[in-house]
């Protein structure tokens, strides 16, 4: 069992979900009304260090702006989509988060295979898009799949059951407005994927 919220934008979703003792939290660094300055992240990371994995989630960045974020944030782990990894240099305590996208693993018809944690995402990160559970499923059989996009607390108990993932990510199901969290919508949907990850004991021990 393994829960993010991602996205977070000022001090009282950071202790929100400190609150619901997440596992991590996501600061963005992609195009995106959640997108924080590296300066901002890291003062509302220091908030939260050394009690959740703390994430910088980026989007096709140059290395200028990976340095940027290394430097001031000090993240635990880089978030970004797969192939984006190739063309950067990182440090080897850096922990990568890889993304994989509905779009462009349609016919999923072989498991893939990488040495750690992927993401599956729906196309548009944030969006509320709902990704493809049926070829999550299919990956979390040979990965530790987190499950991301169109998650909240009403559907979360059913992808879990559906794809049953090792973890699960959620940005926009948790917000009153685009950018803004709220602590109910956060302690609801942490509680919810909580009883399901619980109810799926058995099958997570197969």
């Amino acid at each position: 069992m393994w829960i993010k919220i991602c996205g977070v934008t000022d001090e009282a979703a950071v202790a929100a979900a400190l609150d619901a003792r997440v596992d991590a939290i996501g600061f963005v660094f992609a195009p995106s009304v959640r997108r924080l300055q590296p300066a901002r992240a890291a003062a509302l990371a220091a908030l939260a260090r050394g009690k959740a994995n703390l994430i910088a989630v980026t989007l096709h960045p140059d290395q200028m702006l990976v340095d940027e974020i290394l430097h001031v944030l000090k993240p635990d782990t880089l978030q970004s989509d797969l192939a984006d990894f190739a063309a950067l240099q990182l440090p080897d305590w850096l922990a990568r988060l890889p993304v994989l996208r509905s779009v462009t693993c349609t016919s999923a018809s072989s498991p893939i295979s990488i040495t750690g944690r992927i993401l599956f995402e729906g196309a548009r990160s944030g969006s509320g898009e709902r990704s493809d559970w049926n070829t999550a499923a299919r990956l979390s059989r040979s990965n530790e799949l987190i499950l991301a996009g169109g998650l909240d607390a009403g559907n979360v108990a059913a992808a879990i059951s559906t794809v049953r993932p090792y973890g699960v990510d959620v940005s926009s199901g948790v917000e009153v407005a685009p950018g803004h969290k709220s602590a109910q919508k956060i302690a609801r949907f942490v509680a919810a994927a909580r009883t399901a990850f619980e109810g799926g004991t058995a099958w997570q021990s197969m």
